[in-house]
């Protein structure tokens, strides 16, 4: 027993340093954490290193250690797609953890890019913005994807989930228009208002929590190509 609380906390100790290194690379910190021991792999280290439970909800699941330099591989490719949905304007990205513990990305676009108030369908300036997306997912196949719709507290929980799936759904069949296949999509799923990321009491925090999320994140087969290259 003491053998394992003590490597608990050794995992639990290089998760928190880690977390703190805003300026190391996704590259850097694939391999770092690939590097580890095989027991850090899992949903529960992968939400404390990404500072977000539901990243650890995100990811193929592979179920075993991935190696030092398959993470780095893994690390480059999420570093690349990231910077370049970062350059799309109306687009926030963000760096997080997958249930595998690999370097993901989260592409926020709110609700006043992409809906008008309590609609689905998709605005011009939307369109312009998610076919510049379409274009990194297309390039990405191995990377598999996962949207998911949010709105604020304003009206009923009904209304709101079919809302927020609604804006989820219409997001994915757009991106599949542009010719990102639809086996890439493993989850689109409305989430209401009950994930809100600011307050609901003020406007500004009810626009914020309009949003719909894109994850990318390594698929099985990425991480087994990423596997077979770091030979």
């Amino acid at each position: 027993m003491k053998k394992k609380n003590g490597l608990m906390a050794i995992i639990l100790s290089s998760a928190i340093v880690l977390s703190g290194c805003s300026s190391m690379s996704n590259a850097v910190k694939g391999g770092l954490i690939g590097g580890g021991a095989g027991a850090a792999i899992g949903a529960g280290v992968g939400a404390l290193i990404g500072h977000n439970a539901k990243s650890a909800a995100i990811g193929a699941g592979i179920g075993t250690a991935v190696g030092a330099t398959t993470g780095v591989i893994i690390g480059k490719k999420m570093d690349k797609a990231a910077a370049q949905a970062a350059a799309i304007e109306g687009a926030r990205v963000d760096s997080i953890r997958d249930a595998n513990n690999l370097k993901a990305v989260k592409v926020t676009f709110d609700s006043g890019i992409l809906f008008q108030t309590g609609k689905s369908t998709l605005n011009a300036a939307s369109k312009a913005a998610l076919t510049k997306f379409a274009k990194i997912l297309v390039d990405n196949p191995t990377m598999d994807i996962a949207i998911m719709g949010h709105t604020d507290n304003v009206g009923s929980l009904e209304v709101n989930q079919k809302l927020s799936q609604d804006r989820a759904q219409s997001v994915a069949d757009f991106l599949k228009t542009q010719n990102v296949p639809a086996s890439q999509f493993k989850e689109i799923v409305g989430k209401n208002f009950a994930e809100p990321v600011a307050d609901n009491k003020t406007a500004a925090g009810k626009k914020a929590n309009r949003r719909v999320e894109v994850y990318m994140y390594a698929s099985a087969k990425m991480i087994n190509d990423a596997a077979s290259e770091a030979k």
